[in-house]
């Protein structure tokens, strides 16, 4: 299983300000970053240049991308030059009164849509975090990992013996 995530991000001027410009520059070395971490599978990218980001009309930005595991992830959001960019995100956009992350469990070799992000999204806005949306606070793990365990895991009876 690979882990799929979605985020967005309100700017808090358009692409082209001077607000912005900042942000717009760290755009490619970041994005780069991404595409050579270790564990990474896949990002979308809003046209052909390997620095684009999906901003959608001027102000909603999306970042949606799918990765080997949990760690793989967190690594780069955490771990890397991507978090100096990212602790200063409030310079950049509003804050967001609902979740604006989710993530989910896909299978390998497959790549999720757009819709497919923004409805689990939505999903979790409004039932919570469940193993179909979640977060790294309240995360949950491949279902594969939970038969795995729960396989492994001897009988009532054997336990008592």
């Amino acid at each position: 299983m690979h882990l799929a995530e979605l985020n967005i991000a309100h700017m808090r001027a358009p692409k082209e300000s001077a607000l912005m410009a900042e942000f717009v520059s760290a755009l490619a070395p970041i994005n780069a970053l991404a595409d050579e971490a270790p564990g990474f599978v896949w990002r979308l990218k809003g046209g052909e240049e390997p620095d684009a980001t999906v901003i959608h009309d001027d102000h909603l930005l999306i970042n949606f991308s799918v990765w080997e595991s949990r760690d793989a992830l967190w690594n780069y959001v955490y771990r890397s030059a991507h978090l100096p960019v990212m602790q200063r995100r409030r310079e950049w956009f509003h804050r967001m009164a609902t979740p604006y992350l989710v993530m989910w469990w896909i299978e390998e070799g497959v790549i999720p849509t757009l819709e497919e992000g923004l409805a689990r999204l939505e999903r979790l806005r409004a039932e919570g975090p469940g193993p179909q949306a979640f977060t790294f606070r309240d995360f949950y793990e491949p279902p594969s990992a939970a038969v795995s365990v729960a396989a492994n895991r001897p009988a009532a009876a054997e336990v008592r013996k």
